[in-house]
């Protein structure tokens, strides 16, 4: 691992420079093209993050890397700029590909990627299950796709069947890269990678990275920088984390009416592990008069959608929601999150309680707590070296 000291205004961490390779602390002094410079800007980024500061410039400089910053502190602006240096607009060959878990955070990513690629007058297209993949074939026929952002899935198709060429990629991004090699996708990602140029550049990031997963890397990498972080140094310190001790499953409902009436509610998100648990809470929520939406991975595609819409602009304030949304997307407003249920994995924990407190921002956390699960909320603490608090009885200062 590579030595850190905390930094307590936006990131809890800061990363040693590797390889010779040093941070900066302006978005000026990283040479990129005035277009992009003025796209960044123009996003409203001031200061680079100290992700930004340390990951950018491995990118931009041809090395393959791997990259670790806690949730909510720019990573996914981190690969976008970098990206965005390395294509030829002026071409109208695809360059770039960006590869995420879920479709709502490809999304996310392609919308990120538009915004600073704005004055480049860069063409980023999503491929993504649950489209019309006649679509998908039409756009990237006519060229001028510069990026491609997609999941795996669809990705993977595309590509067996000679529709999204390969030839020109100069640089492949895993967001989220522990779950894009971990068990779920890894099949599909060994043939995609099987597929891609043998000299692409790859880069990795994720706020997690387990010792499995980055051994994984010797055999598709060369020699990549690591900007890692310890375990102890990812949970942010604008997030308070507290647990409420339950002593039967079936109070965890009452539980949760009583917390409404009592915290102050900004926008919440309620992980639940399965999607039976996100409907039957949803649905008893809205009997009582809540308003609430739900998110799962059997849903429609038009729904999620719409739901995602609803979410980001305020007009739904509580989501309830399996791992789907655990990971990547960024809502600033939100700054609650329930764990109805603790998650299965340790990594699950982070990403979730990193939907709250983004950038700096203040967030909760709430874990719902019984005694099966007592066992697993002593490792959560040891293993991240945190605390998390018994929530108090008056609740007015958890914000503070």
């Amino acid at each position: 691992m590579i030595p850190s000291t905390e930094e307590k205004q936006v990131e809890s961490i800061e990363i040693e420079p590797t390889d010779g390779l040093k941070s900066v602390d302006t978005f000026d002094k990283l040479g990129l093209h005035p277009d992009l410079l003025r796209g960044v800007y123009g996003y409203g980024f001031e200061k680079p993050s100290i992700i930004q500061q340390r990951g950018i410039l491995p990118v931009i400089k041809g090395s393959d890397t791997i990259a670790q910053a806690q949730s909510g502190t720019g990573k996914t602006a981190t690969f976008s700029i970098s990206v965005l240096q390395l294509i030829d607009p002026k071409s109208s060959n695809c360059q770039a590909l960006i590869l995420a878990p879920t479709r709502e955070l490809a999304q996310q990513i392609q919308r990120v990627i538009m915004c600073i690629g704005e004055f480049l007058k860069v063409c980023c297209y999503t491929c993504v299950g649950g489209t019309v993949v006649a679509e998908d074939k039409k756009r990237l026929k006519e060229g001028g796709v510069h990026v491609v952002v997609g999941t795996p899935g669809r990705v993977l198709d595309l590509i067996s069947k000679g529709h999204l060429a390969t030839k020109d990629l100069k640089v492949i991004v895993l967001d989220e890269a522990d779950e894009m090699l971990g068990r779920g996708f890894v099949d599909q990602m060994k043939d995609i990678i099987q597929n891609l140029p043998p000299d692409i550049q790859v880069a990795l990031f994720s706020a997690t990275m387990p010792p499995e997963i980055l051994e994984m890397t010797n055999k598709f990498m060369r020699d990549p920088i690591r900007i890692l972080v310890k375990n102890e140094q990812l949970t942010l310190d604008g997030i308070k984390q507290y647990y409420i001790s339950i002593d039967k499953e079936e109070w965890k409902f009452d539980t949760l009416v009583e917390l409404y009436k009592h915290v102050e509610i900004g926008q919440c998100m309620i992980f639940a592990n399965k999607k039976e648990r996100v409907i039957e809470l949803a649905s008893k929520l809205r009997a009582l008069g809540f308003v609430v939406s739900e998110m799962h991975g059997d849903m429609e595609m038009v729904d999620r959608d719409r739901i995602m819409k609803e979410f980001r602009t305020g007009s739904s304030r509580v989501l309830i929601s399996t791992d789907l949304l655990g990971r990547g997307i960024d809502i600033q407003q939100v700054n609650l999150i329930i764990n109805y249920d603790l998650p299965s994995q340790k990594e699950k924990y982070i990403h979730r309680i990193g939907r709250s407190g983004r950038f700096g921002r203040r967030g909760v956390a709430i874990n719902f707590v019984t005694p099966a699960d007592a066992p697993f909320l002593i490792e959560l603490k040891q293993y991240y070296s945190t605390q998390i608090e018994e929530l108090p009885v008056d609740l007015t200062d958890i914000y503070k």
